[in-house]
């Protein structure tokens, strides 16, 4: 039978989430602790790969086992097992062929920044300590509505079939010394929102104007865009699968 699990995590102390040869991710230290509980090696399958440093408010993954168990309980002992910066909300049974990844239908992203120095938030906002224009930023983010090809903002190296990616929406909030920028798509290349904060932050500065978005974006060149922003401020926070999934 199949499971998916919801999760978060505070992703500073681990190397992404996907297994590394090297370096302790988010997967393994689930894997690890499934399979101890279990008795039995198991693989989970992530809804996405976050990089090093990024935290997630909610993830799925799934696994598969064919013995029994109360989820309540697994929860419970899943709790126990793990380390203090990583949680699990909930299991459930979902159809023999829901896949956490590819059955997702769009993903929610917040960016972080703080426009001044905080000594509780520098693990967890960028900080930019010179005022944003977010008026203009706000309406560099209408121009993302307008392409589908993203190359600009994705890392050289990748093994995507394409770079087209619905954006569903995109904007900055405002409160106080915090701003947050929020983007939901059915996809996203590797570096993606990072590279399109650094973009955002250089339009908020007065480094580059509204319209040399559309340059960016048309010269599907990484180079062309702005830098990318740090990770710590980055969260996957939402995502959104079909009613039917689940079987119960």
């Amino acid at each position: 039978m199949r499971y998916f699990f919801e999760l978060s995590y505070n992703g500073k102390a681990y190397h992404g989430w996907q297994n590394q040869p090297n370096a302790i991710s988010v997967q393994e230290v689930l894997e690890q602790a499934l399979s101890t509980i279990l008795k039995t090696n198991i693989f989970i399958v992530g809804a996405g790969r976050t990089d090093a440093g990024v935290h997630a408010s909610q993830m799925f993954a799934h696994f598969d086992f064919d013995g029994e168990f109360v989820t309540k309980d697994l929860v419970y002992k899943l709790n126990s097992f793990l380390p203090k910066d990583v949680a699990v909300k909930e299991i459930f049974e979902v159809k023999p062929e829901a896949h956490a990844r590819f059955d997702a239908k769009s993903r929610t992203y917040h960016y972080k920044v703080t426009t001044s120095k905080n000594v509780f938030d520098y693990d967890f906002a960028y900080q930019v300590q010179i005022p944003l224009d977010v008026e203009a930023m706000n309406e560099a983010c209408k121009i993302l509505f307008e392409y589908r090809d993203f190359q600009c903002f994705s890392k050289s190296k990748t093994d995507v079939k394409t770079y087209n990616c619905d954006i569903k929406e995109a904007y900055w909030i405002r409160e106080g010394e915090q701003l947050t920028f929020v983007i939901t798509a059915d996809r996203f290349l590797r570096n993606m929102v990072r590279a399109i904060v650094g973009t955002m932050v250089n339009i908020g500065l007065g480094k580059l104007e509204v319209e040399d978005l559309h340059t960016i974006i048309k010269s599907k060149n990484r180079g062309e865009a702005g830098f990318s922003v740090p990770a710590h401020g980055l969260y996957l926070v939402n995502i959104v699968y079909p009613e039917d999934i689940r079987l119960n």
